[in-house]
């Protein structure tokens, strides 16, 4: 019994953790992103082609496809760059429509727009409501004017 409550408590711990680092940064976003990179680096492993292939065309699906998965990495461990990395993302997957066969059969490129713009549009949460029904108080003071006068 001891060591079922024992891990009932770890598992509650780690997912309160996680819940607290999806709330803090772009954690959708990154994932639609991810997801969006690894499918167009899966997408060059098939074998209906819907372009001419070769050249180009085999290396940007593993660069355009590693960048979004570095992107949706960003976005994840350092939100302070979510504008830059959201933009770039959508850019990398509207080009990826362009240069890797259809942006991995569309799916790719539609779950990078959509991820970037995720990334792009995130905002912080609120902080939560007690169970009052209140928002924690943040202390804030404002500076009393002195009401002696100042000589000149």
């Amino acid at each position: 019994m001891a060591a079922a409550a024992q891990a009932l408590r770890v598992l509650g711990a780690g997912r309160r953790g996680f819940r607290t680092f999806r709330r803090t940064r772009p954690f959708w976003g990154g994932l639609w992103c991810v997801l969006a990179g690894a499918w167009l680096v899966r997408s060059m492993y098939f074998s209906f082609v819907l372009a001419v292939s070769g050249g180009w065309s085999y290396s940007a699906g593993y660069i355009l496809g590693g960048a979004l998965v570095l992107f949706g990495l960003v976005a994840w461990f350092a939100p302070h760059y979510r504008g830059l990395v959201g933009i770039l993302a959508v850019l990398l997957a509207l080009g990826a429509f362009v240069s890797v066969n259809l942006g991995g059969y569309l799916v790719g490129s539609v779950l990078g727009i959509l991820g970037g713009s995720m990334i792009w549009a995130w905002g912080e949460k609120r902080p939560r409501r007690v169970r009052g029904g209140r928002r924690r108080a943040t202390t804030t003071t404002t500076p009393t004017a002195s009401t002696t006068p100042v000589s000149a």
